[in-house]
């Protein structure tokens, strides 16, 4: 073994040890971190070619991994907009270059410039538009995303298109003498009454008033007919200024069921084709009875709230209290999570080694369950840390007395001449 060697030796040695410090201060620093993944230093040995008299000493390599797969623990929080994932996916974002990334740092807050979603790192939340309806989601790329907007996210209109109307009508109602309801003519006669509020386009109220009037006995039949409110005359009886929108006739058997006219359709004016379920209609031996009234569509409305669910659908609460889905946020995964390759801001870029983006929904296909109110800790062992800084800084100087030991006998070589 030539002197030199061993120097080169000792010093491959403290390189290493030095290199397992870095790492453990990171840690360290970063233990702290939402979303940190912890760094190891491995070592490998290097051997040179050994004769059999002489041995040719060699030096160590060291590998830099990171525990990106290893689940941290949870931290719970008062902010909705605080995400963290249970499992092996990874939120997608994008920098200010646009380029994707993936992260588990969650912790997300509205960006008062932009009003995109960006965690502490400036990293763009990225989800799919879902007001429209289902999103076209290309799984192996990240065609179609776009960032999780929630300043001026504004509910649009919505015209009503579908309905329920459920009501007992009494069975001894005498039958209504004509001209009926149907007729729209002055004096007209009908049963009962009610009232319902559907939406145009432009989202504006539109009361429809539902005349039931009994026109028959043996069988029992009633009609329904529909009229706008808008039309009505100052009286408040008929006729309206419009015939009704639409009548259906209700048949009913021996027991009480509804046997036809099992729902209506009708144009609400300046909307859409409106259609009422009325399979829930009944005539029994008791008075006139609402049960189910309802109807969809919304007028325009600001949004006071926004909440998040496990599957990664974002959804917008308006001042009325209803809540509309306005996108979804999908998960990352790669076959080998520990191959990725580390960014600033605690993100990650694909590799080769890492595998290509597989995109998925939180719930769905094994990529994990989204939370919200809740960020992932750092998966740093703070005690096992301090514990490698130890042997590390113990394994430094003994390489660096093999140093010092090798330059005191090259002195002794280099004094022999004297």
């Amino acid at each position: 073994m030539s002197l030199y060697g061993m120097l080169r030796t000792s010093v491959s040695g403290m390189t290493a040890q030095s290199n397992l410090l870095g790492t453990v201060s990171d840690n360290i620093a970063n233990a702290g971190t939402a979303g940190y993944k912890r760094a190891d230093t491995q070592f490998s040995s290097l051997l040179l070619e050994t004769g059999g008299t002489e041995y040719q000493s060699g030096s160590v390599n060291t590998d830099v991994r990171y525990a990106i797969s290893q689940q941290g623990a949870l931290n719970y929080t008062s902010s909705s907009t605080d995400l963290a994932v249970q499992g092996s996916g990874f939120f997608l974002v994008t920098d200010p270059s646009g380029q994707t990334q993936l992260t588990r740092a969650g912790s997300f807050q509205v960006d008062a410039s932009t009003g995109n979603l960006v965690n502490s790192a400036g990293l763009t939340l990225m989800g799919y538009d879902v007001s429209a309806g289902d999103p076209n989601v290309v799984l192996n790329g990240t065609a179609g995303l776009v960032p999780i907007n929630l300043q001026n996210t504004k509910l649009a209109a919505t015209p009503s298109t579908e309905g329920t109307f459920a009501a007992n009508l009494p069975s001894n109602a005498a039958v209504a003498a004509a001209p009926t309801a149907g007729a729209n003519v002055a004096g007209a006669s009908f049963s009962e009454k009610s009232s319902l509020v559907a939406y145009d386009n432009l989202g504006n109220a539109v009361t429809l008033d539902l005349y039931l009037t009994k026109t028959a006995a043996s069988p029992d039949t009633w009609q329904l007919a529909v009229y706008d409110r808008a039309g009505a005359p100052a009286t408040g009886a008929f006729p309206y200024a419009s015939g009704p929108l639409s009548t259906q006739t209700l048949s009913f058997d021996a027991t009480g069921k509804l046997a036809s006219g099992n729902s209506i359709s009708l144009a609400v004016p300046n909307g859409a084709t409106l259609t009422l379920d009325l399979a829930g209609m009944s005539q029994l031996a008791a008075p006139y009875t609402p049960f189910t009234a309802s109807v969809n569509g919304n007028a325009p409305s600001a949004i006071s709230d926004f909440s998040i669910a496990k599957d990664g659908t974002v959804y917008a609460t308006d001042a009325n209290g209803r809540k509309s889905a306005i996108y979804r946020i999908p998960l990352g995964t790669v076959q080998s999570a520990d191959r990725l390759e580390p960014l600033t801001g605690n993100a990650y870029t694909t590799t080769l080694e890492s595998g290509a983006i597989q995109i998925g929904f939180p719930n769905e296909g094994g990529v994990g369950t989204l939370l919200s109110g809740a960020t992932e800790q750092s998966n740093v062992d703070m005690a096992s840390e301090l514990t490698r800084m130890i042997v590390a800084q113990r394994d430094y100087t003994a390489n660096s007395k093999v140093f010092q030991t090798g330059t005191e006998l090259l002195d002794v070589l280099m004094n022999l001449k004297r």
